[in-house]
């Protein structure tokens, strides 16, 4: 039977208990490192303890195929013979922003708001990520959308791969339509529901 790692504060101090579950334990982190080519990567958990191997199994399974180094995660673990392995990915958030490049056609605009935009499905028509970018094409549209790399790393992801389903949000920008935010066409679809 493994624990459920649970977070209180108690006299200015973060207290962790521990509750039984079946399933495993549940535990908050940062991607240390994922790497889609070799198919898998390892968290670091916010309370500590060795590294959690991240198999891209389990994160497709979620609806990425890849995920940004320092995103944040939420993921269900058990220890095995061979270590600490993740289960199942129940949400990610994109890295904090630190010293990163600004993308100047996104972050010129006044008053911008990814929430006034709405999600539309893509396919990703390419992307290289040594390059930094590539293209997605929305469903029902000739039109190429542009995808920067680090409106991925922004969006929580470091890598898409040719025909994967995605949801964008799409802005005008100097050269033509582009990316502002990406998510897996699975979470997107689950959090309409």
């Amino acid at each position: 039977m493994a624990q459920t790692c649970k977070r209180e504060w108690s006299n200015n101090r973060r207290v962790v208990t521990m509750e039984d579950t079946n399933e495993g334990r549940r535990v908050r982190g940062r991607v240390k490192w994922f790497d889609p080519v070799k198919g898998f990567g390892f968290v670091v958990a916010d309370e500590g303890g060795p590294d959690i191997l991240l198999h891209a199994n389990v994160l497709r399974n979620f609806g990425q195929s890849s995920v940004a180094d320092s995103a944040g995660i939420d993921i269900l673990v058990q220890e095995t013979a061979r270590g600490v392995q993740a289960l199942e990915v129940y949400s990610i958030e994109p890295p904090k922003a630190e010293g990163q490049a600004e993308l100047e056609d996104i972050d010129r605009q006044t008053d911008f708001s990814d929430a006034d935009l709405p999600l539309e499905p893509a396919r990703v028509k390419w992307f290289d990520k040594t390059k930094g970018l590539g293209f997605a094409n929305v469903f029902g549209r000739d039109e190429d959308i542009f995808v920067h790399v680090e409106v991925l790393r922004r969006s929580g992801f470091a890598d898409l791969q040719p025909g994967e389903a995605i949801g964008i949000k799409v802005v005008d920008g100097k050269r033509g339509r582009m990316a502002s935010s990406v998510t897996s066409w699975d979470v997107a679809t689950r959090k309409k529901s």
